[in-house]
């Protein structure tokens, strides 16, 4: 059974950091490809940030220079560190695993920049 356990979601202050974590469990991580979407009030979900088997990343134009995505195979985990947050970037963050066409989601983490 797969399952991905995401954590490290709160509330921050603009200009402030976070670190989410997605641990996965049931299947072969090492060759998934990774990523984070999030789904804002009022939104459709977008894609974050993604990292695939071979550590190729690539963000959305609006995290580029702000968001690192990064995964340790070792721990069958993936993080997002967000720095630099805006109010803009309040959302449910969802952890996908995407294995030879099969996509897997975590039941979201709670994300909120506010002063």
């Amino acid at each position: 059974q797969v399952q991905l356990v995401e954590s490290g979601g709160g509330l921050v202050q603009p200009g402030g950091s976070l670190r989410l974590s997605c641990a996965a469990s049931g299947l072969s991580f090492g060759i998934s490809a990774m990523g984070w979407y999030r789904r804002a009030p009022g939104k459709q979900r977008e894609l974050v940030a993604r990292i695939d088997s071979g550590f190729t990343t690539n963000y959305s134009d609006s995290v580029k220079g702000r968001f690192t995505i990064s995964r340790d195979n070792a721990k069958n985990t993936v993080y997002l560190q967000m720095n630099s947050l805006k109010p803009e970037d309040t959302a449910v963050y969802y952890c996908n695993l995407n294995l030879l066409g099969r996509s897997y989601w975590g039941q979201g983490t709670q994300v909120t920049v506010s002063s």
